[in-house]
């Protein structure tokens, strides 16, 4: 008989799965309107946007995130969706700033259309930025992808990671003992999101446009 406390994590995980799959339905619909990318035309079934969220497969764990950037693996590249005053009060270390709200300017489009970088979206939570998410899926972008948890989650593993109990799993230790030293890494100290100051704002990357197909003269 599996342990119950093995059984727990596993329906918690689900559910909050299930729960956000259903918080991203009116999403679903309202990216209906996204107006439509000619070069790459690609729309996703509100029945495939809660395959691709249950599953899970568009977000990267706080712990890959952490070794990408105490490795400064340039093939990462971190955005931050939420507003400028939250990313001015604290952002991970390399992220640049596009509000959720300026996901659909066409200036931006460089950014978030590319193959050079992958793209990981972040907010405080993991909405926000699975609305950024499925916005750039349904106009065709590839290479982007989510932070597990947002900042919220990122601040309880990595930069406050709690010590397993006596008896727990060796696993455990071994993922412990690795945030610890990712943290270190990153410069120790606690932080609780939005109130640790960074040194500066990240300069956005020079990305070059891409050049669109001419459409075809004629038809109806």
């Amino acid at each position: 008989m599996k342990s119950i406390k093995n059984i727990k994590p596993k329906i918690l995980q689900l559910k909050a799965r299930v729960l956000l799959a259903y918080a991203i339905i009116p999403m679903a619909v309202l990216i209906s309107f996204v107006p439509e990318n000619t070069t790459k035309p690609y729309k996703l079934t509100i029945e495939e946007v809660i395959g691709e969220i249950t599953e899970g497969a568009q977000y990267f764990s706080t712990d890959q995130i952490a070794e990408y950037i105490v490795q400064k693996d340039p093939s990462i590249q971190l955005i931050d969706v939420r507003n400028s005053d939250e990313y001015e009060s604290y952002h991970l270390p390399g992220a640049i700033n596009i509000p959720l709200a300026d996901i659909l300017s066409e200036d931006l489009e460089g950014y978030l259309d590319q193959d050079v970088v992958t793209n990981v979206f972040y907010s405080n939570g993991t909405v926000n930025a699975n609305q950024a998410w499925l916005i750039c899926t349904q106009r065709g972008f590839k290479n982007n992808y989510v932070l597990q948890g947002g900042m919220n989650y990122w601040a309880e593993t990595i930069m406050n990671p709690k010590k397993p109990s006596q008896n727990a799993p060796s696993d455990e230790f071994a993922r412990y003992d690795f945030r610890k030293a990712m943290k270190a890494a990153l410069g120790g100290g606690t932080i609780e999101a939005n109130t640790e100051p960074v040194e500066s704002a990240t300069a956005m990357p020079i990305i070059k446009k891409k050049k669109r197909r001419k459409r075809a003269a004629g038809g109806c």
